[in-house]
């Protein structure tokens, strides 16, 4: 079988699990096949028959894009694109995916690497690093910011008055902080809780990657304005981030307001909630749940 026939079996596979659009030099998936001479220029394009649903719930079906259609049907907004695609990002730097970090074996390994870490100037002044902890299989993620004061004493996640709320809020959706497994975009907390530098970012970047590769998680619950922008690598106000079904290195990303802004504003609980059984339908739809 020749390249050409790998690419046209490949395109076809992509069509028929819905998608229709593909990173291909800005072609969609019927453009490419056309201009490989799959399809002829003119030809009217097949579509694959509709799978049928045996729940009454229309966005319980087997994979989570039937999520995204489901969204996109109900909501008003657009979806934000990202330039994300992919476990590996296309054009990422060599030194993030050839590090050493990459080459971690376990969850446990880059725990210890996290805390023996000075990639930046984070290690310097918190007291120890801050992983993340949960279900090392787990389908569910959920990625904050970074440590605050309680995380860095404690060396874990969301262990404050904020992280009592998130666990109140898996639970609302019948998950544990066993079931899910609990990160940050940095992994030692910024002085003072300010917004982690660029330069900081970078260097923890292939530690959440590499979590993820590891745990291969169904669904990211993104927690707050920061954690969402620079997941997605947009501007664009977590007001109209949310109610979207986005991609992070080709995982699902739902966002929503971070537990701490819902202490500051009960307000955003309504549309937090709407957030989180929005991420438990993708991982029902996901899983077969």
């Amino acid at each position: 079988m020749d390249a050409k026939d790998k690419l046209r079996i490949y395109l076809e596979q992509r069509r028929d699990l819905g998608e229709s659009e593909l990173m291909l030099d800005s072609l969609t998936v019927e453009e490419a096949l056309r201009a490989i001479g799959a399809i002829g220029r003119g030809q009217p394009v097949s579509r694959p028959a509709p799978r049928e649903n045996p729940r009454e719930n229309p966005v319980a079906g087997d994979d989570w894009r039937a999520v995204l259609s489901h969204t996109a049907a109900t909501q008003e907004t657009k979806p934000v694109e990202t330039t994300a695609a992919g476990i590996v990002a296309s054009g990422a730097n060599d030194e993030l995916f050839n590090s050493g970090i990459m080459q971690l074996g376990s969850l446990e390994a880059i725990a210890q690497a996290v805390e023996s870490c000075t990639r930046c100037p984070l290690s310097a002044t918190a007291t120890r690093g801050v992983p993340g902890s949960g279900n090392p299989n787990a389908d569910f993620m959920c990625l904050g910011e970074g440590p605050g004061a309680n995380e860095d004493q404690q060396g874990l996640p969301f262990v404050g008055q904020a992280g009592q709320l998130l666990t109140k809020i898996l639970a609302a959706v019948n998950l544990s902080r066993d079931d899910v497994f609990i990160t940050n975009v940095v992994k030692h907390r910024p002085p003072g809780n300010r917004n982690p530098a660029p330069d900081e970012i970078l260097a923890c970047t292939p530690y959440l990657i590499r979590q993820l590769e590891l745990i291969k998680p169904k669904v990211i619950l993104a927690l707050g304005t920061f954690a969402a922008q620079t997941l997605l690598n947009t501007k664009t106000p977590i007001g109209k981030l949310r109610g979207e079904v986005h991609r992070y290195h080709g995982i699902p990303v739902v966002v929503t307001y971070h537990p701490a802004a819902l202490l500051r504003n009960p307000s955003w609980k309504r549309p937090t909630w709407e957030d989180v059984q929005l991420a438990r339908r993708i991982l029902d739809s996901a899983t077969g749940a």
